[in-house]
Formats: C-alpha cells, structure tokens, sequence
C-alpha cells in the first residue's frame, strides 16, 4: 500500500473555481491562494444570511488509544460516500499544527484513500491562518509588557501576568522563562513561558466569531492579568484589540479545499481540544450549512471530551443543532479498551471486543442523551475478523442503534456508501437535540453534572480556593457560561490507565481559568500540556525534499 503522501500525490486535483461551484460559490467570491485552495469572501458569506441550514452531522470517536480510531479518516470518507449518493455534501475540520506534525502525528488530512488535499500544505503553512494567530497573539504579550515598562498606568501585577506567548511548534525549553533579562533597558524580568499556538485563546476566538465585529468583541474582553487587588486586566484595558483584528482579518475567512474525490472541504481553524473547544470554527460551520445540503464535521478526541464540548459550547453559541452523530470505533481500539496489549492486537480476541464495547456502550449512551440519533462506523483494518466485527455490530442492536462497516481508508467513498445512506435516513427522522445542561446552572453544578451524567464519576473533588474562585465568576456576570473540561482524553475518569468505562470514580478539579473572550471556564483535572514536547524520535528525523524536489516523510 503507498503512503499517504503517494496516494494524496497521485490524484490530479480539480481546479478550485469547479469544487465552488459544487456549492454554487461563485468564481468571484473566492479568493486564492494557489490554484489547489482559496479563501472564502466575507461580503459573500455575509449574504448568506437567511438561508435554510442542512443538516450537520457530527462525527465524534470512543476514547482514544494508541492503536488509532480513523475520526478524521471516517469523516472524509463519509462526505465523499455522501457525494457518491449524489447528495449536495461538504466536510468541516479543523487545520493541523505544525508542532504535532513535526512529532509524532505526521500529518492531519485524513489517510489512504479518504484525505483531503492538498495534504502538504494543509499541514504545513497551509493559507497563513495560525500565523496570523501567532501574531496577534504575540502582539497583545508585547503590548503588556510595553505598558509595564512605560510606567504601568493600569498598576498591574507583575507576578500576575497570565498572558503567555505561543508558537506553533513543540518546544518543551519554551514551557517555563524568564523575559526581559539585560538589564533596565529591556523592562522588568518576570517569569513567563511559551503555550502552543493552539491553545491561544486567540485561537478559541477566532473559531467562536460569526464576523469580525464579534472577534473584536472577544478579543476586548480576554483576561491578561490581574492588578494587586485582584481585579482583572483586559485586552481592551491594553488597547491591543483594534491591531489584532487588523492581523486576524484575513484568516477569519473560511478555507475551501476538497478530498481526493472532489467534495469540497472546509478547513479552517484548530483550538485544543483539551484547554479549548476542540472544533473547527462557527464561521465555516454556518457557512458550509447555508451551501451545502449534509455537511459532515468532527471534534476532537473521544465522545466524553469532543462530542460534549461540539453540543455544550459550539452548537450552544453557535445556535447550531445537530441532525445526527457517527461514532467511530476500531476492532483494535476496543480490544485495548478488552485489555489487550498493543503488540497482541494482531491476534483474533473476540471476548476483549466484547469487554470492550463497555467503552463503546458509554459513548453511545451519551452522544444519545443529547437527544441525537447515533450510527456506529466501524473503522476497518485487514486485521479485523468477522467475528470480531459482529461482536460490536451486536454491541451496538443492543443499545437501540446500528454499526456499519466502513472500508473507506482503502477504498474511499465507495467503502461508506452504506454508512452515508444511514445518516441520510437519519437527518430525515426526528432530532431533538439538548445541551446537556442550562445556562443559568451554577458552574460548579455544571462540572459536576458533565462529571456525573457523562464520565460516570461518583463524586467531584474540589477545595475551598476552587469553589470560591467559582463564586467570583458568578458574582462577576460570567455564571452563565460553558464548562470546558480539561482532562485526559484516554478514560472517562482522570486516571489515563483506567480504560473500558469506568463508575463511581472520583474527579479532582486542580484548577479553574477563565477565558472570557472564548466564553467558557476551563475546568483542569489532572496535568493538562499546553506546550508539548517532541518524542525521542519525532517524526521530523523522516520529512525532507527527494531529489525532485518532493516532500517526502509526511505521512
């Protein structure tokens, strides 16, 4: 089987004026970047306004693990089985960080013959999108620390200087410095350090803005520090947020480009899935559905984490409801989840598939409890046997729902001609989609009901300084907002051994953030990176140029 790169390279792509058209776009309201992608015109997508939406389906996975699920790789495949159905499909995901790619990720786009393209840009510079983050992100820190130096009018707290810098790289010696050393001339040294771009609240933002007045109101009310009585610094205390939107302008506009079969691909945006939201932006989302008739999207890691920020945040202030979910889940994965080492996964086990639809079973209760209706896809690898795949296919019958096999990583669309066909009929049945909880709940009462009704825990741990932290936010106008749980994304609970699906454990809650521009309380249980680091051996060591001038090592 050729690689990734071999097969994405191998496909002529259609030039971009023909996949608009897909979506009636017309030729002017594109603009380009290259002949294989272009950016979406703001004045176009603002008249968009008024149209009928189609249906979203939201593709979401069972709890991650090493042996690899295919969300991405299913949510391809499921626009382009769409497409050959002859429905009017688009696809909506999020843009890949360089830092990931360059260690052990490799690559973002999907894979075999389910990606979009062009890969090579896509998860390099693509169109300058998280550049422009970068920098305007990076301007407001050296806006703060420019007014400290100039007398510090507003009386901020050096020690309280929240606002770190970023970078989209992995780079652990940046996690924890020191800035300004050398002396009066170059300000007052402080500790400081350096998140991941995607994990910039700049970031969550961006993907949270309908227009650009939006994003500047966001931007505005960021939290970047605290004054000695404890009373918060914002970006528009700063005056940072007029420059930022200027930097930002370009990149709110939607990324189209397409998979290898021709169905045009929204690409656009990438915040955290663990410190953020872990979706791709609102804009793209609205604009595909005003254009398109099944627009098909992910979030980010399993169902407990991805599916529950995708209804709680995104489709809560987006005002965006959901026709149907698909749940990814692997033969492998759920032997793993069974018990199963990873070097045993090659071995037929069909009692750890059945230990391991526990896992299965929770994620499809919980994706149904939001009032979506659920098909499972089963991701298939030529490892897999029949009676391993019958046993999910019965795990699911008996939680009232069907699991499909899907072959689309080696033969693309046509491999999810079925699994297409399902959703179909079921953005057509009745849909009644709920946040899981209103947004006049106290957030302590919200942690503990995602905590509850989502990782079955039993109980939620958190001390005094947390629970009163809770209360300043509520006394200060922010009781209405999301939770964002930050937790790992490998169990229910916040232990990343305890696999399967897990009751009755305990969740501390470690510490609580604010991000009052994105609109939601991080809720941190566990160690939670906001910076990584690269492997011993990343995946940089094989990328390079062949002799043609070819990258090569990207997946």
């Amino acid at each position: 089987m050729p690689t990734d790169i071999e097969i994405a390279r191998a496909v002529p792509l259609r030039p971009m004026p023909e996949i608009a058209a897909k979506l009636e776009i017309p030729e002017d309201a594109l603009i380009p970047y290259g002949c294989d992608k272009a950016k979406i015109d703001a004045a176009f997508i603002a008249g968009l306004n008024g149209r009928e939406n189609g249906h979203l389906i939201l593709v979401t996975a069972i709890s991650p693990t090493p042996a690899g699920e295919g969300k991405t790789t299913t949510t391809v495949g499921l626009g382009d089985g769409l497409s050959r159905l002859g429905k009017r499909a688009a696809i909506c995901i999020r843009e890949a960080s360089l830092g990931p790619n360059f260690g052990m990720k490799g690559g973002a786009a999907g894979g075999g013959h389910a990606q979009i393209v062009p890969m090579e840009a896509m998860n390099l510079h693509f169109t300058g999108d998280f550049h422009a983050i970068t920098s305007a992100h990076n301007l407001l820190a050296a806006m703060i620390d420019n007014h400290i130096y100039w007398g510090n009018s507003l009386e901020i707290d050096e020690r309280r200087v929240t606002w770190k810098r970023v970078v989209d790289m992995n780079d652990r010696a940046l996690r924890d410095i020191v800035v300004s050393l050398g002396g009066v001339k170059n300000g007052f040294p402080r500790q400081s350090g350096f998140d991941i771009t995607v994990a910039s609240e700049v970031m969550a933002c961006l993907c949270l803005s309908r227009d650009l007045t939006e994003l500047e109101d966001r931007l505005s009310r960021i939290i970047v520090a605290y004054r000695r009585d404890r009373s918060p610094v914002t970006c528009a205390d700063i005056g940072a947020q007029g420059a930022m939107v200027v930097l930002l302008k370009d990149a709110l506009q939607p990324n189209l480009v397409q998979t290898l079969e021709g169905t045009p691909a929204f690409v656009h945006g990438g915040p955290f899935a663990n410190i953020a939201h872990g979706c791709n932006s609102v804009i793209a989302t609205q604009t595909a559905l005003k254009l398109a008739d099944y627009v098909v999207t992910e979030a980010g890691f399993g169902a407990d984490l991805g599916a529950e920020k995708f209804f709680d945040i995104k489709c809560r202030k987006a005002g965006l409801a959901p026709s149907a979910a698909v749940l990814v889940a692997t033969v492998r994965a759920l032997k793993m989840n069974g018990g199963v080492a990873k070097s045993d996964l090659g071995a037929e086990n069909v009692a750890a598939v059945q230990k391991g639809c526990a896992n299965l079973d929770r994620h499809i209760a919980n994706t149904k409890a939001f009032g979506v209706p659920v098909v499972v896809a089963i991701n298939h690898f030529t490892t897999d046997t029949e009676a391993e795949i019958e046993a999910i296919r019965q795990a699911a019958r008996a939680q009232g729902v069907e699991a499909v096999l899907c072959t689309h990583w080696a033969e693309g669309g046509a491999g999810t001609l079925e699994l297409a066909q399902k959703v179909a009929n079921l953005c057509e049945g009745p849909s009644s989609f709920a946040p899981l909880y209103p947004d006049e709940m106290g957030l302590f009462d919200k942690i503990d009901t995602i905590a509850r009704r989502i990782y079955h825990a039993g109980e939620v741990i958190a001390d005094k300084t947390i629970r009163a932290q809770l209360r300043e936010y509520e006394a200060a106008g922010y009781g209405d907002l999301p939770i964002c749980m930050a937790k790992t994304q490998y169990s229910f609970s916040s232990d990343p051994q305890l696999l399967g699906a897990p009751e009755g454990h305990t969740l501390p809650i470690r510490e609580v953030r604010l991000s009052a521009g994105a609109g939601f309380v991080v809720v941190i249980c566990g160690e939670i990176m906001t910076m990584p680091g690269l492997p011993r051996h990343p995946a940089a060591e094989k990328i390079g140029l062949d002799g043609d001038g070819q990258i090569t090592g990207l997946f």
